[in-house]
């Protein structure tokens, strides 16, 4: 049997992680400034994250919610702890698909309403409302289309109010990236963010914050919104929470209320999940990767504006984009199978994306931007 054939693969066979290096099949070392897609937070397989999985894997891999799990508590009172949303409760998936899927649901089931207002060049997942919300018409089946989404340019206020005139009475939610990933690292204006959030209070329409990739200590913050002093009613989250491991969650404001059967899964919020989680968040706050993140974001800017090809710094923290006047595709190719450093695209053709673990230091960026001018000669 073949696989699926849905991934255009690099010709690379990793191995073995340890920290910000992957090394393939060859023993070939690579510098990941990547980490996935944003998903490696502590770097790979961190001593003390390795040994809480292990550990937790030879006592109990897995039971169902339908039985005590005091993980899931720990792991919602250390979140309040490190993200200071103090007035949310958590219910754990996962992944980030899954927990926007969970995010939208609950704004329908709460509102009563179904229609959703989301943004273009946002991504929230390839699931069946999530994809909706979506701005890709290529991974939007017939099947997804049924779902009620109102597509509005990213940032523009006046367009939100028009829409909340027009279709108030059936408005759900809206959804948005605070930074755009896929995107292409936009983010908007913080006076944006706080008439949105405004709006849907004045409104009663649920705001939903999609942090699956900004989240975690990523942008400098515990979450890209809080620069923007905004509070949601809903946060999904996924991606850099278990450094690998799949999970995802949606931290829900008190004002919305629970009832048993609204939400449910099998394996979110299992044994290893929590685990996974709960030893992300103590590497965050044992190794002050949150200044980390701030001090390396601001020496690898420093770096990137002594770069002529770059026309354009995007994003925060470790949640970063180089803008040139070229596609950068050979550029990528360049970087990994020559220079041997893994980097991401995004929807922006000339857009190099760069989102690794936020363990980095300065001699790793060093590196970095070693095989960029190297690479960049070559293209």
């Amino acid at each position: 049997m073949s696989l699926f054939n849905v991934y255009p693969l690099f010709d690379i066979e990793p191995v073995k992680g340890e920290n910000v290096h992957i090394y393939d099949k060859n023993n070939v070392k690579y510098l990941d400034f990547y980490g996935g897609h944003a998903v490696i937070s502590i770097g790979h397989s961190h001593p003390k994250y390795v040994k809480a999985i292990s550990e937790q894997v030879a006592n109990l891999g897995f039971y169902s919610n339908s039985i005590q799990n005091p993980l899931q508590k720990e792991l919602a009172q250390k979140l309040v702890k490190a993200s200071n949303c103090v007035d949310y409760s958590l219910f754990m998936c996962n992944s980030g698909a899954e927990a926007n899927e969970n995010a939208l649901k609950l704004a329908s089931f709460h509102t009563g309403n179904k229609k959703v207002i989301a943004f273009t060049n946002g991504f929230h997942g390839r699931t069946s409302a999530s994809v909706a919300t979506t701005d890709n018409p290529k991974i939007i089946a017939p099947i997804n289309a049924q779902q009620e989404v109102i597509m509005l340019p990213f940032g523009d206020i006046e367009a939100v109010k028009e829409a909340v005139a027009n279709y108030k009475d059936d408005l759900c939610a809206v959804i948005i990236d605070t930074i755009q990933g896929v995107g292409g690292l936009d983010e908007a204006s913080t006076e944006f963010y706080q008439e949105l959030d405004t709006i849907c209070k004045q409104e009663s329409i649920i705001f939903i914050a999609d942090e699956v990739q900004s989240g975690f200590a990523r942008t400098g913050d515990f979450f890209a919104f809080q620069k923007h002093n905004i509070q949601p009613d809903i946060i999904s989250i996924a991606k850099g929470m278990g450094n690998g491991f799949p999970v995802g969650g949606v931290l829900i404001h008190d004002s919305i209320k629970a009832s048993f059967g609204l939400l449910g899964t099998t394996f979110g919020g299992n044994h290893f999940a929590c685990v996974a989680t709960l030893k992300v968040l103590d590497v965050i706050k044992e190794e002050n990767l949150l200044q980390n993140v701030n001090d390396m974001s601001a020496y690898f800017i420093e770096k990137a504006q002594q770069i002529p090809q770059v026309k354009n710094i995007k994003g925060r923290g470790l949640m970063l984009g180089l803008e040139f006047d070229f596609p950068i595709a050979d550029l990528r190719k360049q970087m990994i199978y020559t220079e041997q450093v893994f980097t991401g695209s995004a929807k922006n053709p000339k857009l190099l994306r760069i989102l690794p673990p936020l363990t980095i230091t300065k001699a790793d960026i060093d590196l970095c931007f070693k095989a960029l001018e190297n690479a960049l000669k070559t293209v």
